[in-house]
């Protein structure tokens, strides 16, 4: 396994669209007493209040939710292509009823505010909580976007971002 190293977030060159689009990611929220992680398609980044930021969004009836709830830190872990594997993995199971970590062997790192990631990701974004809200879908003007809610897919999500304050990558 490659060691990963902290990386310059002003030099860092990532392509979170075509990252999320191609392999996707592992959103994970907890400490060091207990975490949860899902895979996730959708998240945004960019700059806010001057901030590097990234944006993940999170429906209520999922495991991780709670975990997003309680703590100030998550993270995004983007794994190698050879992982889809666990990236499917983590997608179809929850954690209430499965140990998915332990499950596909990851291995559990910390990044600040004790928060987790995988050793074996090839990029991670370490996010600080700055801003949370529920989707609020009275102004969507497409309805495309209404076809993902409704009483047989979930609730509505809610949205986390967080300045990413670390940084980590192979060197």
């Amino acid at each position: 396994m490659m060691i990963l190293h902290s990386a310059d977030l002003k030099t860092l060159n990532m392509n979170l669209p075509e990252l999320l689009r191609k392999r996707g990611a592992l959103l994970t929220a907890g400490n060091q007493s207990g975490c949860n992680t899902m895979t996730i398609g959708w998240a945004q980044s960019g700059m806010v209040w001057g901030k590097p930021v990234c944006t993940v969004y999170v429906r209520p009836e999922r495991y991780t939710y709670q975990f997003m709830e309680a703590q100030d830190y998550f993270t995004l872990s983007f794994l190698p292509e050879s992982e889809k594997q666990t990236m499917a993995f983590c997608g179809s199971r929850s954690g209430r009823d499965t140990d998915k970590i332990a499950a596909c062997g990851l291995a559990v790192e910390y990044g600040a505010g004790d928060a987790p990631y995988f050793a074996q990701a090839e990029l991670v974004l370490v996010c600080r909580k700055l801003y949370v809200q529920n989707l609020d879908l009275g102004p969507v003007t497409d309805e495309a976007v209404l076809s993902f809610y409704g009483p047989a897919k979930g609730g509505i999500h809610r949205a986390y971002t967080g300045e990413i304050v670390e940084a980590y990558t192979f060197s």
